[in-house]
């Protein structure tokens, strides 16, 4: 099963990378992509922080409060953030497959985003393929 990968990048628009993540977990479950339609995020500065999260003490009702005003911080920071999708159709749902290329980047919060369609044949598909096994 050949994949396709999108990748889009909202530069420093955390809002508009949540609208689109919410935008495809509505497309997966109307549409029942599950397996079909995967995606994640790739935010350089984020995975540094991670580290860090993971060895503070368990948190009490107080300190969550002040942890999401922490989180909301963190976004408004302007870290940068790309979307990478991939698709992966099964060799009889190529016209499905290439609706679906076709109709994710003219959506709304995917348009100003930069597309880039990276398939099989692409040069740098093999390193986008490592990039989106990587991510989290």
């Amino acid at each position: 099963m050949a994949h396709i990968y999108m990748l889009f990048d909202f530069a420093k628009d955390e809002e508009k990378a949540q609208q689109a993540r919410h935008k495809l977990e509505v497309w997966k479950q109307a549409f029942r992509l599950d397996k079909k339609l995967l995606y994640k995020f790739d935010r350089p500065e984020a995975e540094e922080n991670d580290g860090e999260a993971d060895e503070k003490p368990a948190k009490t009702k107080a300190s969550t409060k002040s942890n999401k005003k922490a989180t909301e911080e963190e976004k408004d920071s302007g870290e940068p953030v790309k979307l990478l999708i991939r698709l992966a159709f099964s060799g009889h749902e190529k016209l499905s497959e290439q609706r679906w290329v076709d109709r994710i980047p003219t959506e709304d919060p995917f348009q100003g985003a930069n597309p880039e369609i990276i398939k099989s044949a692409d040069p740098n598909f093999d390193q986008t393929e490592k990039q989106f096994e990587d991510l989290a």
